[in-house]
C-alpha cells in the first residue's frame, strides 16, 4: 500500500531532525570548521546523498539549527508572557532555562560558543549575529517584565538578571552535577520574583 502524503511529511520531517541532530553532535564533537559532511552522514546513519537532499551542505544545516535555537526561545517568551504576572513570567523563564540547559548541557556551550565567534570568520559570526538579534529581543521582554513589577531601573535589572541567570546556566553547563539546579532555581526566583 503507498503512503499517504501525511506519512510522507511525517518521514520527511523525521529524517531532516534526525540528520540536524547529528550535525548539532558532529558541530560539537568537532567544531563547526572541524565537521565533515561525511562524519554527519554517517552518525545520522543516512547516504551523504539523502542527506543534500535535505540540506545542500553544512552551512545550511547551520542555519537550521540556529532558526530551531531561535523558536525555542520565541516559545518561551510567548509562553511567559501569557502568563498573569510579572513574577510568574520571570519564573517561567528561569525554570525554563535552567531545566533546559541541565537537559542539554553542550548544546548551550555550542550556541555560547558561536555567540562569541571573531567577525573574521563570517559563517560563524553571522549565524551568531541572527542568534544575538534574538537575545536581544528577549532582553527587550524581560524589561517590560521587570517594569510590570514597578522597578523604577527595569533596563539594569533586566541585565542583572539576565547576567544572573546566564551565570548560572554556564555553571550547570561546564560542571554538571556540581550544583544543585533546584536551589539554583529558587534562589534566583526569591531575588528576581519576590
Amino acid at each position: 500500500m503507498p503512503r499517504t502524503p501525511e506519512e510522507n511529511e511525517r518521514i520527511r520531517k523525521s529524517a531532516k531532525e534526525n540528520i540536524r541532530a547529528a550535525a548539532m553532535e558532529v558541530f560539537m564533537e568537532k567544531g563547526y570548521h572541524g565537521a565533515a559532511i561525511d562524519d554527519i552522514a554517517k552518525r545520522a546513519g543516512v547516504s551523504k546523498g539523502l542527506m543534500y537532499n535535505y540540506y545542500k551542505g553544512k552551512e545550511e544545516l547551520l542555519a537550521a539549527m540556529v532558526n530551531k535555537r531561535i523558536d525555542e526561545i520565541k516559545e518561551v517568551m510567548q509562553s511567559a508572557a501569557a502568563l498573569g504576572s510579572s513574577e510568574e513570567q520571570l519564573a517561567y523563564i528561569i525554570n525554563g532555562a535552567l531545566a533546559n540547559v541541565e537537559q542539554r548541557p553542550r548544546e548551550f556551550r555550542f550556541y555560547l560558543h558561536m555567540q562569541t565567534q571573531p567577525e573574521e570568520d563570517k559563517v560563524l559570526s553571522e549565524y551568531s549575529q541572527v542568534l544575538n538579534k534574538a537575545m536581544a529581543q528577549q532582553f527587550e521582554a524581560q524589561c517590560g517584565m521587570f517594569a510590570g513589577l514597578g522597578e523604577s531601573e527595569a533596563r539594569a535589572r533586566s541585565l542583572y538578571f539576565s547576567s544572573s541567570l546566564q551565570g548560572a546556566m554556564l555553571m550547570i553547563a561546564t560542571l554538571p552535577g556540581h550544583y544543585s539546579v533546584e536551589k539554583l532555581k529558587q534562589q534566583l526566583i526569591e531575588q528576581f520574583c519576590q
